[in-house]
């Protein structure tokens, strides 16, 4: 009996595999790049990398396209399909910060495994920024370095403390977005092509889009279960109350890299920790996803970054 659905594409180059039965349910990854030939450590051998997508309303692994195919030709690259999005599990459950943090950690566990006495460097973008930052508090060990691209927590209306592990959830606002009809007819609208083009445009503050993350969105978007992640992060319950001190304490080398054209530009409390040794922060003349819009000058730059934390690595320093 045929049901109409079709399936979900492959998105990434390279082998997408899963993890079952982790504290996140059931997890997609794509994983490319040169495998380990030699189960001893070469400490000139660049560590494993982890690329994390933003959230929306119809996110998948292909928002790091660029990222992974730059780097898959010199370091082994995986890039997670993070709860409720792409091929991971899209269950009705309550998605919430934790769910998203144990996910990661299962694959940097998954990570470790096949890259023995490594740790990864990470990049997030959006909101999966704060997802990042609070695994690399949680196990500092396994996270070399980060790179947040448009991080969400550090514009002026963010909230600036809150209880550990408080999240920004408004009830009524997820009731209302899960009366039947009413919440799938705005999940409708909110996924139609036109929208989803009109959300795309404001991310990279231009009309000059990537025209195959449109389509891929757009399909995404189509999948059985495709609303439930979205709804609690439309309703609040994905953001963290907390998190400016999440990134205050984060120990290992940090990027923080924007764009400063469309609607995410509003970086002003980056100033609590420009100042900090391990921080750096770069503002370039583009939207929010720099690496689509400027892809070569995005990677020199975050080579550029990397080659600080060897450096400074070889000599015991966390600073950039």
């Amino acid at each position: 009996m045929t049901t109409g659905i079709q399936p979900l594409p492959d998105v990434l180059s390279g082998e997408r595999r899963t993890l079952h039965d982790t504290p996140a349910g059931m997890i997609s990854y794509y994983v490319d790049g040169p495998a380990r030939s030699n189960p001893t450590p070469d400490p000139d051998e660049q560590p494993p990398m982890l690329l994390l997508h933003s959230i929306n309303a119809s996110p998948s692994a292909h928002e790091i396209k660029p990222l992974y195919d730059a780097y898959k030709t010199r370091r082994r690259v995986y890039a997670i399909d993070l709860p409720g999005f792409g091929h991971s599990e899209r269950s009705d459950r309550p998605y919430r910060q934790p769910l998203m943090v144990d996910a990661i950690l299962a694959l940097i566990d998954e990570i470790r495994s096949e890259n023995p006495a490594q740790s990864v460097d990470a990049i997030a973008v959006s909101l999966s920024c704060e997802f990042l930052a609070k695994a690399a508090r949680q196990v500092p060990e396994s996270i070399r370095s980060l790179a947040l691209v448009s991080p969400t927590g550090f514009a002026r209306i963010t909230k600036t403390h809150g209880p550990p592990e408080a999240n920004c959830g408004i009830p009524r606002v997820y009731r209302v977005l899960n009366w039947p009809l009413f919440g799938r007819t705005l999940f409708r609208l909110l996924t139609s092509r036109p929208v989803i083009r009109f959300f795309l445009r404001k991310t990279w503050g231009s009309k000059q889009i990537d025209e195959e993350m449109f389509h891929t969105s757009c399909r995404m978007a189509r999948h059985p279960g495709a609303h439930h992640a979205p709804f609690n992060f439309v309703a609040g319950y994905l953001f963290s109350a907390d998190i400016p001190s999440v990134f205050h304490e984060l120990e290992q080398p940090v990027w923080l890299v924007h764009g400063v054209r469309g609607d995410f530009t509003d970086f002003s409390r980056s100033d609590k920790v420009a100042d900090k040794p391990n921080w750096r922060i770069t503002a370039l003349q583009t939207g929010a996803m720099p690496y689509f819009e400027i892809p070569e000058e995005f990677v020199s730059a975050y080579d550029d970054f990397l080659a600080k934390v060897n450096a400074r690595q070889a000599v015991g320093s966390n600073q950039v």
